[in-house]
């Protein structure tokens, strides 16, 4: 089989992950308007869902549903984007304004909301 078949399949071992954790994301997302906000993630889901990966860490700022820095070494930050767009509130708010999502080596999952950039 040609290996171009095998580049172009997705793992999305974050998916189901990020799903169960949609609803919590969403608040967040609406809680930004009054600053920052943070959750703990917990290290054992992820090592469960890819037992391989080196790091979780990733840093992604989206705005109209797409993300505006490169995410393609990151899992973890694709599925994320993916379970966002699956959701009609978030693709909402993610019309209405910039967001910027991270995650930290303490698992500490952040999201802000930051002006639109211009251009």
């Amino acid at each position: 089989m040609d290996a171009r078949f095998f580049s172009m399949m997705t793992n999305y071992a974050y998916s189901s992950l990020w799903n169960k954790y949609r609803p919590v994301i969403l608040q967040l997302m609406v809680a930004t308007e009054e600053g920052p906000q943070k959750y703990r993630l917990f290290d054992h889901e992820f090592k469960a869902a890819d037992a391989k990966a080196k790091n979780y860490l990733f840093q992604m700022s989206v705005y109209e549903g797409k993300a505006l820095n490169n995410i393609k070494e990151s899992g973890v930050a694709q599925d994320l984007l993916r379970v966002l767009n699956t959701s009609r509130k978030a693709s909402e708010l993610l019309t209405e304004h910039q967001f910027e999502f991270s995650m930290d080596r303490q698992f500490m999952f952040h999201v802000t909301r930051t002006p639109k950039q211009v251009g």
